[in-house]
């Protein structure tokens, strides 16, 4: 399960992998990768000591974050879902794969369920097009998706999960 982190703990985390940044121009993007590498998402509190760190508003940090993709404002689940929607998986079934798996999780797309065990998210294309519909599970992919083998791959994370203290 994931952690408990107080905010003053976020924050002396997030200052621990800033010291030493001395670089303020083009700075931004690689800070937020770094922080978001370590952390797993980008925190209000490593916005706040990046805005310090870079003297720049939280509402500039907060406009490059949510612009692109990469960045997560929100604390992802143990086990990370990805579904892709590319052409190719699209057109093979992928909007019907992500409506099975967003109701067999009781999550909509682009949020961590309430008890922190998964995240579900569409991407753009996970790069195996002649695999089509293709879903990625903390990294591991799998292609050739249908709904029945999509609750296989569930039922192996859930009962996983339920396994852990």
């Amino acid at each position: 399960m994931t952690e408990k982190v107080t905010n003053e703990e976020m924050e002396e985390r997030t200052r621990e992998i800033l010291e030493g940044f001395s670089e303020r121009d083009g700075a931004l993007i690689p800070l937020l990768q770094r922080v978001q590498a370590r952390l797993g998402y980008i925190s209000p509190e490593a916005v706040s000591a990046i805005s310090e760190v870079l003297e720049l508003s939280e509402s500039d940090i907060y406009g490059v974050a949510t612009f692109y993709a990469e960045f997560r404002l929100a604390k992802p689940g143990c086990h990370q879902i990805k579904v892709c929607m590319g052409t190719s998986c699209y057109l093979r079934g992928a909007r019907e794969l992500l409506e099975h798996v967003s109701r067999r999780l009781g999550l909509r797309p682009g949020r961590t369920r309430g008890d922190g065990k998964f995240s579900l998210e569409t991407v753009a294309c996970l790069g195996c097009c002649s695999r089509s519909p293709v879903m990625s599970v903390d990294g591991a992919t799998y292609g050739d998706l249908s709904p029945d083998r999509a609750d296989e791959i569930l039922a192996s994370l859930e009962s996983e999960v339920s396994e852990t203290p």
